[in-house]
């Protein structure tokens, strides 16, 4: 079965969807747009870009259905929509440390997901998968996991003969580990067995685990862009997020971790995003470091070497 399909009888041979065809798989016959290839990554540019509904791309979802709140019709086209809106939602989205102790409703975490698969990806492939902690009993079972792995660290990181083996033989990041990290995080276990104080996930009441496929092109970055747009979709919900990178770093190195959350052969853990309702509020954007681009501009002299 062929990945497009165009009703002839109503193509009207514009050729526009020949022209945006990143895998030039449509061309021109007798004035109808006709599709070449058995397959091809399924982009749906052509069938977003029809303007009289001639072309199908199979495999892929019709529309996505939200349960939260009812999305917009239409596309909203380059040069309209808020700017400064957008700009203002990144500024003022902040790592939330400090969360109140409401549940996160099932419905809206399950709608952050679907928002995350808007993502762009390589190839299309959308390589990524979600896994959804949905209660704080759950959270504390994976900062549990979490707390277990550091520990183990921690008690290896303390072996100086150890960190002189690793170091002659792989590397000095089991000393760099114990120099930076050791001393912090003994203090956190300490406090996560002693009062059970929460400083990893900060009193999260769900999170969200964003994995992909690595025979993906490039899954890490696909992965990440899902996450992002998941950071900025539940600060609009009035969600408070934070990543949690020791978790992440934790998961990829204990495979029973791996197995605990049902991350499958092939896959690999990209983020894991803590969520709750926040018990803070900001007043204020926080600044940013000041960042110059560089500028890359060639002259036709440079172009002509590279000929």
């Amino acid at each position: 079965m062929k990945a497009v399909s165009i009703d002839k009888d109503v193509c009207t041979g514009c050729g526009i969807c020949i022209t945006i065809c990143p895998y030039k798989a449509i061309e021109l016959v007798d004035n109808k747009a006709e599709f070449q290839l058995e397959e091809c990554f399924s982009c749906g540019h052509c069938q977003a870009v029809c303007s009289v509904g001639a072309v199908m791309v199979s495999g892929l979802a019709s529309d996505i259905k939200f349960s939260t709140f009812n999305e917009l019709e239409g596309v909203v086209q380059p040069g309209t929509g808020g700017v400064a809106e957008i700009a203002a939602l990144m500024r003022s989205r902040r790592s939330c440390r400090r969360y109140r102790t409401q549940p996160v409703p099932l419905p809206l975490l399950e709608d952050l997901v679907k928002i995350g698969t808007t993502a762009p990806s390589g190839t299309n492939s959308q390589p990524w998968n979600f896994s959804i902690l949905p209660e704080r009993e759950d959270v504390l079972v994976l900062g549990g996991l979490t707390a277990e792995y550091y520990r183990n660290l921690n008690r290896q990181a303390r072996n100086g003969i150890l960190r002189l083996l690793v170091k002659l033989f792989g590397g000095d990041s089991l000393g760099r580990y114990y120099r930076r990290y050791h001393d912090s995080v003994e203090d956190s276990l300490r406090e996560w067995d002693r009062e059970g104080k929460d400083r990893l996930f900060h009193g999260a009441v769900a999170a969200i685990l964003v994995t992909a496929r690595q025979d993906a092109s490039c899954p890490a970055e696909d992965a990440l862009l899902a996450t992002q747009n998941i950071l900025l979709a539940a600060h609009v919900m009035g969600l408070g997020s934070c990543l949690i990178g020791f978790t992440v770093e934790a998961m990829r190195r204990n495979p029973e971790m791996k197995r605990k959350m049902e991350i499958g052969e092939g896959e690999e853990i990209y983020s894991v995003i803590a969520l709750g309702y926040p018990d803070v509020i900001y007043h204020r954007v926080a600044n940013r470091k000041s960042v110059v681009p560089r500028i890359l501009k060639f002259g036709a002299e440079d172009a002509e070497k590279t000929e």
